[in-house]
């Protein structure tokens, strides 16, 4: 049997990682300024980490949500606390895509509607609703096409306010820093404005902060830097370091019902333990004030060189624009000086997505890197 052949891959295989660095079969090391996808949050193989999901696996890994699983409780108080969100409920699942699928479908229960407003250049996933709320007609195949969705202009507020009025609208989506698009940003005004006309119409409005929560835009979720309170926040990614985990913080207006959500896997006794380390180590290690000050530490730095045109993004979730495309600076940043980096949908985007543990010594490798590549 062979692998359904559906990702482009780089020559590189990674046989072990600690920290910020991943070593291939060779024995190459490589500066990790990606963290698949955003994904590791605390550095590869931190201590903390490995040893809880250890003792964690060595007493039970997994058992159904048909029984009592203290460690869920304690995952919803510790995440409670260090985000502020006290306010909410805890619904746990196993991925990005499957936590927008049932954020929309918590609102679309909640509105007894079924349209939704999301915007241009959004990402949300790839399962059945969040893919057609993600504005990529190439992973939309028919069957998604069945939804309602209406794509809006990012911080045209006229074209919304004309969408919502229609009064047919379940629950607006939108990520407070877009991942996949290219680091773009409602503003302010924008955000909050939204927020506004989705309580008039009793819409539901869900903060997608899969990729941007967890401390990594230099608060815990970034639209708390718009004052803004949503009705549902999306999570997973950085959440479990690696490990799979996702979920929805749903607030305490929407009651719950019993076989409102359910899912297998979500929440089970190693997925806690591993959001669990991670939330410690971010309290521990102070991370989230990392994340900001390193983050002005990189705009500062990017500041110096002149192909940058733009610089996008807060805290660790950062992006540089250049006047090309920048899919031969990547291979040439991995093939010749071994580090990664991400693209986007605008391809004239190179993304930072490091671990939150990251210093100011790797990020000043990076840019004399950078400068040498772009020789």
């Amino acid at each position: 049997m062979k692998l359904f052949d559906v990702y482009p891959l780089y020559d590189v295989t990674p046989v072990s990682a600690n920290g910020l660095v991943v070593t291939d079969e060779k024995g190459q090391e490589y500066l990790d300024l990606y963290g698949g996808h955003a994904v590791i949050s605390i550095g590869h193989s931190h201590p903390h980490y490995t040893r809880r999901l250890k003792e964690q696996l060595n007493q039970i890994g997994f058992y159904s949500n048909a029984v009592q699983n203290p460690l869920q409780e304690q995952l919803a108080n510790k995440l409670g606390m260090l985000s502020g969100c006290e306010d909410y409920n805890l619904f746990l699942c196993n991925s990005g895509a499957e936590a927008n699928e049932n954020a929309l479908k918590v609102a679309s229960f909640k509105t007894q509607k079924s349209k939704v407003i999301a915007f241009k250049n959004g990402f949300h996933g790839r399962t059945s609703a969040a893919v057609a709320a993600t504005d990529n007609q190439k992973i939309n195949a028919p069957i998604n096409k069945q939804q309602k969705v209406s794509f809006l202009p990012l911080n045209n507020l006229a074209a919304f306010q004309k969408e919502i009025q229609k009064g047919d609208v379940c629950a607006v989506i939108l990520e407070a820093i877009q991942g996949v698009g290219g680091l773009d940003e409602p503003t302010t005004d924008f955000y909050r404005s939204v927020a506004v006309l989705c309580k008039a119409w009793k819409v539901i409005l869900i903060a997608d902060e899969v990729q941007s929560g967890f401390g990594r835009s230099g608060t815990f979720f970034a639209f708390q830097q718009h004052g803004i309170l949503p009705d549902i926040i999306s999570i997973a990614k950085g959440m479990g370091n690696g490990f799979p985990v996702g979920g929805i913080l749903i607030h305490k207006h929407i009651k719950a019902s019993h076989g409102m959500l359910g899912t297998t896997f979500g929440g089970n006794h190693l997925a806690c333990a591993a959001t669990l380390a991670v939330l410690e180590v971010l309290e521990q290690e102070n991370l989230v004030e990392n994340a900001a000050n390193l983050g002005a530490y990189f705009i500062e730095k990017a500041t110096d060189i002149p192909q940058v045109k733009k610089i996008k993004g807060r805290g660790l979730m950062l992006g540089l624009e250049f006047d090309f495309e920048v899919a031969e600076l990547r291979k040439k940043l991995i093939y010749e000086h071994h580090i990664f980096t991400g693209g986007a949908k605008n391809k004239k985007v190179l993304r930072i997505l490091p671990a939150l543990t990251i210093q100011k010594t790797q990020l000043d490798l990076f840019f004399n890197t950078l400068k040498t590549a772009l020789r």
